[in-house]
């Protein structure tokens, strides 16, 4: 079998798949790190110099002890592997990301152990372990390089001396300058801060003199694995070290022992445990089982005790909500523990976009992905973070781990049961001896070598164990065999006991048991210390995972109910995914407790729970992904012992039941070993080779550890990996041709991924160039979506509003939707940025826009608006044009004194634009000035690319076709100024009036109480809290002088923040004599659309809102008379059920979203005037005195009636009283027409009946209207109101408002004594 062969066949199975050296190639000499001179030229094309024109001669600057010079990978076993292709510069570059280090005798050279993962495009990891030294440079040429080095150095500083103070005070004014700094350099070595006023100029401490000091360079071992066992290899690569370092050589060559691991440990299987030999001590790990959680071996105790629990549940909220999450820290390794631990604890979600704990230096310019990622960075001792100033910070969760500190996004919603769930985790951390708020514990201690007398205990123990190798349990065979014989007979027990009392010894027994007893010991509770922490850490880890799974378990116990199942089979599901709805958002969240709302309304729209339904779904074709299949599980165990609470929306906080048997389980595993692996032994080696020499690290014999052994256990895996193939192609010709389905699946998940993984071993600046290309469509790809989703949403509720289909939008999904938007714009504006001010890039730009024009405006000394700015109102007549400008938009959010941060002010720009329909306008305004987008963007950013700027600005005009009020409902506390025109009719000749009248504008965040109008001034502005959307406007006057009467057409109110127009029609009179008697009356309000020719976008417009009811209605009953105006009794009939309909719609909405109540009482179709048509159904048109006569005339005859019958009955002394009924309509009707207000006839008649409707009264007073002689004398024999069945009906109808609240506005119920 060839060595690829054997290497390929039995790779799935194995341990691990490489071992690496890497190094200082001798040969090649010093090389200046090619990925530092790339970071150069790429932050000089950021810079705007020319890259090609930076100088190639070296950085003479910097100390050559701290500068970077170029690792290689010296040597990596196998070759290669068919299923893990070697990729060499990302093992290079992550092995040593700061390229080679080099130190002095004087300097610390403690070694370090760091881990990483590549992630590969299709989504699967490896693992990769590393353990760094130094090593003696012995190259003459080297330490000569080095010496020239120094003194060309040392000759450049002694120049450059005087020019010190002026060079450091100079500070580019390049955003990213400090970011370079800190990764820049290595580790300075540690006697250069004892140089004081030197290190200034870039002197490193006493430098290197090849004669006086040693040279020392870094050297690293790397394990790459399937899977991440990290303590298992961070103790097998510790004792290769160990073995390289000590005064004795190791027992056997190093080579036994790397193929030992790369060919004859295996992985262990799931659910069972493994031991295997290291140099000098049996290394244990275990793998959890199938319904177990996935393997997660990094410390996560460690984790907490670096952020504390709180800051921690905050960090993995925001990894949740798929933010931009940047950890900094000088430890790599910190940085995976961190990175690793958070994103294990998504079970049973996953990360799907950018994850690369550890960013090398030269991908620095990943850091303006527009993207969701998770990224560490390596920061440098005594790097200040204030310093550090990032391409965007306005969706971005900043992790400083060495400091234990956070920095959070803005208005980000908080976990729920928070405070329930932090207790419960610090109580398992407690258990363990670990405090809950970190930081406290002194920081794991680098992989330093142990003592020497340790080394020669480990020396002669492991030399004795590969003689007999008690620890690990295997005594020889026959030995092992007499001893049970011996131990489980009795009359042997006896003959033992009496020679002991006669002091003969049974030397072999005695010793066979001691063995066998140390066996136990250790097994038990005697394990070595590094094993019991281990166990602890496995322990501890799976507690706090167990925790986290409960939360999710318990959240989405009932999701599989809101899976939309639509699609016949795999392929038509996966060739319509984009389209296709999976998930029923609003009935899932409408069934969740409301404090939960906030949270799971954003984490429902993010990429990592689409997946999880897709994967759900696909689930019926094909085997379910393993979280899933685990996630299910355990939600059907819940359901089968009830453990849920009976209430679906309960948020009572449930804890987690299985801590104890997590930990039982991975106990037991690690106290009875499964599987012992083959010991190392020698391998048919040629003798000579690789001779032992302290502290080297030797050359390894290739040939040997090439390929694997052809033995049983590799044919084995062969033979099961042949029949898991044969197996797979039978199954593609059953379903899809495979690379399709694997072409449809990849596409449907990387919906709303835009990248794929930074690839590290490729870095030309034409790759990068494409990376960013690749940003730049996914971000249009994504504003098409969200402006899709934006607009389907909501017209969706319109068209229900209009009553077709079912609404699937909340005003919390909107909000959702609106927020998202934000960041989207936020991210396309930190795209390739340049210079920025504030965390916010939008906002920056802004000013910087406002900047100009305001140094324009002083110099032209013209206003900042054009003519072209103005916006005319189609049916604001007598309202002046709103000045409409980015400018002016700007100077409303900087004058709200309620925000505090950029952020928040670009977030309220934005949402201020898209409620007056002039975002995409505004943003078109500001990319205008191209000279101001060219200074503050690199070449290759979005808002530099022209085509796809269009057909951004596009995707944005469409939102015009909705109304959105997303401005005005969230900030809710500010001052807005308001305008109010009161328009009269203007061809009658009174249109001035010698009263005093006065104005009451309500909405439904309150009103602006009575505001009195200067007279025959009919425009009027006041300042008031918001109002938000308006509702009503009372309207009246005193009645004094000569011309008290008033004809008003309609009055205009506008917010001048938003433009927001509302019209309130009325075309009645007010005044004595006149009409309906009336000096005040309550108008309805209906929002006016803005109508704009020049942009087609906004043709297209949202239905109007309901509105005062037509004048139809307001003028007297007798003008109805007149043919073509009387309503059939059906329409009469239908208009009521519509109007109750409407109601009970209203009560079925949530609390949030419900809008007026008002509009739906007294608006055009609402109760009153439905109502209205009824009475005035037959009413006889007779004209008394030539009066007008009204159906307000009707209640008062029913009443004057009522009360006389009640007189009489009490003279006859008839004991027939008032019946309830009558008492109440009698005492509600005399209230109404006993109050101060002067509202007139009609005005009585809509306050009577909203107050029937509040107090359920209206089923009981209709019949007493329909009978008697008030009733026969004022109506037709055809009348409504005289048909028992219609009446009867009517009553049905209108008792089904009685279940619910109903509550009118203060300007109808105002002095009103009942």
């Amino acid at each position: 079998m060839s060595a690829t062969m054997s290497g390929s066949g039995s790779a799935p199975c194995r341990f691990a798949h490489y071992f690496i050296i890497c190094g200082i190639d001798n040969e090649t000499g010093l090389e200046p790190d090619a990925l530092a001179a790339l970071y150069q030229w790429l932050e000089a094309d950021r810079q705007g110099k020319d890259p090609e024109a930076l100088a190639a001669g070296e950085n003479f600057d910097q100390s050559p002890l701290k500068r970077t010079f170029k690792s290689k990978v010296l040597a990596h076993y196998p070759e290669n592997i068919e299923c893990s292709p070697f990729d060499q510069d990302a093992v290079n570059m992550l092995c040593m990301p700061k390229g080679l280090s080099f130190r002095t005798q004087r300097d610390s050279r403690t070694p370090q152990f760091h881990s990483f993962l590549i992630t590969r495009e299709d989504g699967s990891r490896t693992y990769g372990f590393v353990h760094t030294f130094y090593e003696e440079v012995t190259s003459p040429q080297i330490c000569s390089a080095m010496q020239t080095l120094h003194q060309m150095h040392q000759a450049e500083h002694n120049t450059s001396a005087h020019n010190c103070p002026s060079s450091s005070s100079s500070s580019s004014s390049s955003s990213m300058d400090s970011l370079a700094s800190s990764l820049d350099e290595v580790e300075s070595p540690s006697s250069s801060s004892s140089q004081g006023g030197r290190r200034s100029c870039g002197c490193s401490g006493e430098g290197y003199d090849s004669v006086r000091d040693t040279l020392y360079v870094s050297k690293a071992m790397c394990l790459i694995t399937p899977m991440p066992f990290m303590h298992a290899c961070k103790r097998f690569l510790s004792q290769m070290h160990l073995a390289v370092t000590s005064h004795q050589p190791p027992p056997l060559p190093l080579e036994s022992y790397v193929y030992n691991i790369l060919y004859e440990v295996p992985l262990p299987p799931p659910g069972r445990s493994l031991k295997f030999h290291g140099v000098y001590e049996p290394i244990l790990c275990q793998r959890p089982g199938v319904g177990e959680l996935p393997l997660a071996d990094f410390p996560l105790g460690e984790a907490f005790r670096l952020l504390g629990v709180e800051n921690l549940v905050q960090l993995f909220t925001c990894v949740l909500l798929e933010m931009q999450i940047l950890l900094y820290s000088q430890d790599y390794q910190r940085l995976m523990v961190v990175a690793e631990g958070i994103t294990t604890l998504l079970f049973p979600f996953q990360w799907q976009h950018v994850y690369v704990p550890i960013l090398p230096a030269s991908l620095l310019h990943f850091l303006d992905a527009p993207v969701p990622y998770l990224m560490g960075l390596q920061s440098k001792e005594g790097t200040d973070r204030s310093k550090l100033e990032l391409p965007q910070e306005a969706n971005l969760c900043f992790v400083d781990v060495d400091n234990h500190c956070i920095e959070l996004p803005e208005d980000f919603p908080q976990f729920p049961n928070r405070t329930e769930f932090i207790q419960e985790l610090s109580e398992v951390l407690l258990s363990f001896g670990l405090s809950p708020t970190g930081g406290n514990a002194s920081p794991e201690p680098a992989v330093s070598t142990q003592s020497s007398t340790l080394e020669k205990e480990l020396k002669s123990t492991s030399l004795r164990e590969l003689v007999d190798d008690k620890r690990n349990g295997n005594l020889g065979g026959e030995a092992l065999d007499m001893l049970e014989l011996l131990q489980g007979n009795p009359t042997l027990e006896r003959l033992q006991a009496l020679a002991k009392r006669t002091g003969v010894k049974v030397a072999r027994l005695e010793a066979l048991a001691a063995g066998q007893k140390a066996v136990g010991d250790e097994g038990a509770g005697g394990r070595s210390p590094v094993e019991e922490e281990e166990l602890r850490n496995a322990k501890l880890n799976v507690q706090l995972r167990e925790v986290f799974a409960a939360r999710f378990a318990t959240m989405f116990a009932d999701y599989e109910s809101f899976v939309i199942q639509n699609s016949p089979d795999l392929e038509s599901w996966l060739t319509n995914r984009e389209q296709m709805h999976n998930f029923d958002k609003a009935s899932f969240l409408s069934d969740q407790p409301e404090p939960y709302l906030p949270f799971l309304s954003h984490f429902i729209e993010t990429q990592m729970f689409a997946t999880f339904i897709d994967n759900k779904i696909m689930s019926q074709w094909e085997e379910k992904e393993p979280l899933l299949r685990v996630f299910d599980g355990r939600i059907e165990k819940a359901r089968l012992y009830n453990v849920r609470a009976p209430s679906l929306r309960s948020s009572v906080y449930q804890k987690c039941t299985v801590l104890k048997e997590s930990a039982q389980a991975i106990e037991q595993r690690l106290r009875k070993i499964d599987h012992t692996a083959i010991h190392p032994h020698l391998l048919d080696m040629k003798i000579g080779q690789g001779k032992y020499q302290q502290g080297f690290f030797p050359k390894l014999q290739a040939d040997v550890l090439a390929s694997g052994p052809t033995n049983k256990w590799s044919n084995r895996t062969c033979s099961t990996q042949r029949r898991v193939d044969r197996h797979r192609q039978q199954n593609e010709h059953l379903v899809l041709d495979n690379d399709l389905k694997e072409k449809y699946m990849q596409e449907a998940r990387n919906l709303g991924k835009n990248l794929r993984q930074p690839k590290l071993s490729d870095l030309s600046p034409a790759v990068i160039a494409q990376t960013n290309w690749k940003f730049v469509e996914g971000l249009l790809k994504e504003c098409k979506m969200k402006t899709k989703r934006m607009l389907v949403e909501k017209m969706g509720r319109e068209a229900v509003e209009l009553g077709h289909g079912e609404a699937n939008i909340t005003g919390l999904e909107e909000n959702t939707l609106i927020a998202s938007l934000c960041d989207l714009l936020e991210r396309i504006w930190s795209h390739g940025l340049l210079v920025k001010q504030g965390k916010s890039a939008l906002w920056s730009h802004l000013l910087q826009y406002q900047a100009r024009e305001e140094k324009n405006e002083l110099l032209s000394e013209s206003p900042v608006s054009n003519g072209q700015e103005r916006r005319k109102l189609e049916s604001s007549v007598g309202l002046p044009a709103l000045r409409v400008s980015v400018i002016q938009d700007m100077r409303h959010i900087q004058n709200m004194g309620e925000i505090k941060t950029d952020v928040g002010r670009a977030r309220a720009w934005i949402r201020l634009s898209l409620e007056k329909k002039l975002l995409s306008q505004h943003l078109k305004q500001l990319l205008s000035n191209q000279a101001l987008t060219k200074k503050l963007y690199k070449r290759y950013a979005f808002l530099r690319c022209e085509e796809e700027k269009e057909q951004f600005l596009f995707h944005l005009l469409s939102l015009n076709a909705v109304d959105y009020f997303c401005f005005t409902s969230v900030f809710t506390t500010i001052m807005i100024p308001y305008r109010a025109v009161i328009i009269p009719i203007k061809k009658l000749s009174n249109t001035m009036t010698t009263s005093n009248p006065w104005l009451c504008v309500s909405g439904v965040l309150g009103d602006s109480g009575t505001l009195q109008i200067t007279k025959n001034v009919l425009e009027m502005t006041f300042d008031r809290q918001n109002l938000g959307k308006l509702t009503t406007v009372q309207l009246g006057h005193d009645n004094s002088g000569l011309l008290a009467k008033w004809l008003v057409d309609c009055v205009m109110v506008r917010n001048e923040i938003t433009g927001h127009t509302y019209k309130f029609p009325c075309g009645r009179w007010l005044g004595k004599g006149v009409d309906d008697g009336s000096l005040e009356r309550v108008l309805i309000g209906e929002f006016v659309v803005p109508c704009n020719d020049d942009e087609g976008g906004r043709g297209a417009k949202t239905p109007p809102l309901q509105r005062s009811p037509s004048q139809i209605r307001r003028i007297s009953i007798t003008s109805l008379t007149g043919r073509g105006n009387k309503p059939t009794t059906v329409q009469i009939q239908e208009s009521i059920g519509e109007a109750v309909n409407n109601i009970i719609k209203h009560f079925h909405k949530p609390e949030k979203e419900r809008g007026s109540l008002t509009v739906l009482l007294c608006g055009e179709g609402g109760l009153v005037w439905a109502l209205e048509q009824f009475f005035q159904h037959g009413f006889r048109s007779a004209r008394i005195f030539q009066k007008n006569v009204f159906v307000w005339d009707f209640y008062e005859r029913v009443v004057a009636l009522m009360e006389n019958a009640d007189q009489i009955g009490d003279l006859q002394e008839i004991p027939e009283p008032l019946g309830p009924n009558c008492e109440s309509f009698c005492r509600y009707v005399n209230a109404v027409n006993n109050m101060p207000r002067n509202i007139g006839k009609d005005g009585k008649f809509q306050l009577l009946v909203c107050l029937g409707a509040r107090d359920r009264l209206l089923p009981q007073w209709l019949p007493l209207l329909a009978e008697g002689p008030v009733n026969t004398r004022m109506y037709e024999e055809n009348a409504l109101l005289r048909d028992k069945l219609t009446v009867s009906s009517l009553v049905g109808v209108l008792e089904t408002l009685n279940d619910f609240p109903i509550t009118l506005e203060t300007s109808f119920t105002k002095s009103v004594e009942l």
